[in-house]
């Protein structure tokens, strides 16, 4: 053990860092760590959550990558079948962040009721379809048992079956168009095995999910036609590349693009979650930070005598400096955590009691949601040290002017 680690440890052991003067600025001093790194965490924690959760509930509509015929490329409905048997399905080889491909289409439909009617979007999802991003969208009944026979099974949001009166285990009839205008719409019973609730109303009024196979029989369709492909990435920060990639793997006649580019508002909008996060960890750090070194300041001014005595024994003034920033270290570690206690604790108290509602028709989602990771906790922490203690290296260097004599006589 070091000469500055043992007098720091009895400066901090027998309270000599502290007195009328500087406890309470202390106590300032860690109450600003500990507010800063709540709020830092809270931030990452609410921020990125809500950035997730609103991404996944695009991803269980649309995937993260489309692959669909030009003709179509920006409607909701297959207007020109793409063939399934491509080389890249199901495995897309020559990009391996894909990790998934499913096959997909989609038609325009009416629900027409005795004293109501709704204009929606039938998606056909094959045996190949991905639930795992849906299934926490089911809060009745199940999801699609999908076969290689055709059924009937639809699922329906809750939305449209609170508005047009359906409930579960109801037969709900939908008027489809044909391709010839003169031509009478075509009616298809489903029988509702499902309710679901996305929170993303968007969503929520248009899409109802069928069998593959009811689309591809409205549309005469062929087994091996479908409307389009929908791939889910590895790592989403890169889906811009791996979409440009997908796009270089694809025949001439199809086209690739991200839900980043379908959805551009809503993804400009959450990406200004980082900045709102990035201005409140620079305005928490700095706080934390004029708060230590204005009680750095304080505890070197009433350590006078030490340093004089210390400086008389022959210590060197960088020695000194690691004392009161061994005893600085000491206060920012118990600002920490404090700070980590309360804030992941706030972070699990929402996650699983879900106190903070918002509004779904701007949020997109019901409940403030919540994301932990050990990688920005670990970085709040450890970046809120190093920085801390690289802004205290200026003010401590107060040391290097006291005089010994003048320092032992201090009063």
């Amino acid at each position: 053990m070091n000469f500055e680690y043992f007098i720091s440890k009895k400066l901090v052991k027998t309270k000599g860092y502290k007195s009328k003067v500087s406890s309470p600025i202390i106590k300032i001093a860690v109450t600003a760590i500990s507010v800063g790194v709540i709020m830092m965490i809270l931030a990452f924690g609410t921020g990125l959550g809500l950035q997730q959760k609103i991404r996944d509930k695009i991803t269980a509509f649309n995937g993260h990558i489309t692959i669909r015929s030009f003709t179509s490329n920006q409607s909701n409905q297959n207007l020109q079948p793409i063939d399934a048997r491509q080389d890249f399905y199901p495995n897309f080889k020559e990009v391996p962040e894909i990790t998934h491909i499913q096959k997909t289409a989609s038609k325009y439909g009416v629900i027409r009721t005795e004293t109501d009617f709704e204009g929606i979007v039938v998606k056909g999802v094959s045996t190949d379809f991905d639930w795992s991003y849906f299934n926490d969208f089911i809060n009745k009944g199940r999801n699609l048992r999908i076969t290689d026979q055709i059924n009937n099974e639809i699922l329906i949001s809750e939305y449209l079956a609170s508005r047009l009166g359906f409930k579960l285990g109801d037969k709900i009839i939908i008027y489809f168009l044909r391709d010839k205008e003169n031509d009478r719409p075509r009616l298809v019973a489903f029988d509702i095995v499902g309710i679901y609730n996305s929170g993303f109303l968007e969503f929520d009024k248009q899409f109802l999910m069928a069998d593959i196979k009811q689309i591809q029989r409205l549309n005469k369709w062929e087994e091996f036609q479908i409307g389009q492909f929908e791939l889910i990435v590895s790592d989403f920060d890169d889906i811009q590349q791996t979409g440009l990639q997908v796009y270089e793997n694809i025949g001439s006649f199809l086209n690739a693009s991200t839900i980043v580019n379908q959805y551009p508002t809503i993804f400009e909008w959450i990406a200004l979650f980082d900045v709102n996060i990035a201005l409140i960890v620079i305005i928490m750090v700095i706080i934390a930070g004029i708060n230590m070194i204005t009680a750095l300041l304080v505890l070197i001014l009433e350590q006078t005598q030490l340093v004089g005595i210390l400086k008389a024994l022959g210590c060197q003034n960088f020695s000194i400096r690691k004392i009161f920033l061994y005893n600085a270290t000491y206060l920012i570690l118990k600002g920490l955590f404090w700070g980590n206690l309360i804030g992941i604790g706030l972070l699990l108290i929402q996650k699983y009691a879900k106190i903070i509602s918002l509004n779904p028709d701007t949020y997109y989602v019901t409940h403030a949601p919540v994301y932990i990771d050990w990688s920005y906790l670990v970085s709040i922490n450890f970046g809120t040290i190093l920085i801390c203690l690289l802004m205290l290296l200026v003010p401590s260097y107060i040391i290097t002017k006291i005089s010994p004599v003048k320092a032992i006589k201090f009063d």
